[in-house]
């Protein structure tokens, strides 16, 4: 089995960043009055600016999802990657421009390459590393030597104001009687991002310049323990189940909002950081896959800084004290992008001159729809 280098890593973040106080002018008011719980939520989440596929201005879109992907791309064929080189294309999302075809396919158009295999991977955050690994395992069976993986968001798509009915904001009291964040719809509008990251991977590492090295991929999921936590485009029944859009009516999809992003709090709130972190990393540190004090930077994906603290302590109970200092976020600056985040982080982080050769980088890609998680094992070459 061969090994498997990432070359080249580039981000697409649409437009200029929006700060605080701008992210309603942007997405839009819901109702007859501004958001009470977005103070509440960007106190607790610590993102300070995000980027939207939006004109500030006249509120239209600004990019699909499909070319955010396809821009973030093209951003290695600036830095020399060959697009007509590349055997496979791999790419991960949330909530692609439509149902079919898939993302993957769009974004082939979109670029105009040369014909090449093609794979679009689904789900929430981990749909950016399983088209990753797609791509990784693609090169190391040998069936491919250059590919292309690519995780993206464009969350405000259904994040404007259009999208919403005036709802009683019943959560913002659960946020200020508790310190808890309730995961509803008004909170999603002050946590989603839009972007795009794109990653060259190929079985030669570079010959001037760094690269990482990847040395493994874990991923696993808990579904058969716990029930779905974050959906969309279903409604979820009391039995825990969830009915499908396809079983509802048109009218039905505009008042029961089928199609928003809704969150099982209370599921959240008691399993996340536990089957996300402590029982992921407990398993990895039984197989003995690494060891902690080997780790120069540790690249969490949490949606919210809330979490940080949390995220240590488990790691802490599997045995894995990786200091806070080694970690390394963009969430302030760049936002939650979802799938695309990890992408994000690793470009800037690999981009910034701080990285050296021989330092180890483990990155941590939670996801809770149905609760599983990711951790990929990187060293600089």
């Amino acid at each position: 089995m061969r090994e498997v280098y990432i070359n080249k890593i580039s981000a697409f973040l649409p437009n200029d960043p929006i700060d605080n106080e701008n992210i309603e002018k942007v997405l839009g008011q819901v109702g007859d009055r501004p958001s009470r719980a977005r103070r509440i939520i960007l106190k607790s989440n610590k993102i300070i600016n995000r980027y939207y596929a939006i004109d500030p201005k006249t509120r239209k879109a600004t990019h699909t999802n499909t070319q955010l992907t396809a821009q973030a791309i093209r951003g290695l064929q600036k830095d020399g990657l060959d697009l007509d080189s590349v055997d496979v294309l791999a790419c991960g999302t949330t909530l692609p421009d439509q149902l079919m075809p898939n993302h993957a396919i769009m974004v082939h158009g979109e670029l105009g390459c040369e014909p090449l295999e093609v794979v679009s991977t689904a789900g929430i955050c981990l749909s950016g590393i399983t088209a990753l690994k797609y791509a990784y395992t693609s090169i190391k069976s040998g069936d491919a030597d250059v590919a292309i993986a690519t995780g993206s968001e464009n969350s405000s798509a259904i994040m404007r104001a259009e999208n919403f009915t005036p709802e009683i904001q019943s959560s913002v009291e659960m946020l200020e009687k508790n310190q808890e964040i309730a995961f509803e719809k008004d909170f999603l509008r002050w946590m989603l991002s839009d972007g795009a990251g794109a990653m060259a991977l190929s079985a030669k590492p570079n010959e001037t310049s760094l690269c990482l090295k990847i040395d493994k991929i874990f991923s696993i999921s808990y579904a058969n323990v716990l029930d779905t936590c974050m959906y969309g485009g279903c409604e979820k029944l009391e039995d825990g189940s969830l009915k499908g859009w396809g079983q509802y009516t048109p009218q039905e999809w505009l008042n029961k909002s089928i199609f928003s992003l809704k969150q099982d709090v209370k599921l959240l709130n008691d399993n996340i950081v536990e089957y996300t972190v402590a029982k992921p990393l407990t398993q990895m540190l039984e197989k003995k896959m690494f060891k902690p004090e080997e780790i120069d930077w540790f690249l969490p994906h949490y949606s919210s800084n809330y979490f940080r603290d949390e995220v240590y302590k488990k790691m802490i109970k599997a045995g894995c004290d990786i200091p806070q200092e080694k970690w390394f976020t963009n969430l302030s600056s760049k936002g939650n992008t979802g799938s695309a985040s990890i992408y994000i982080m690793l470009e800037e982080l690999f981009n910034s001159n701080k990285v050296k050769k021989g330092d180890k980088l483990l990155c941590y890609i939670p996801e809770s729809g149905r609760f599983s998680t990711a951790f990929m094992l990187l060293e600089a070459v």
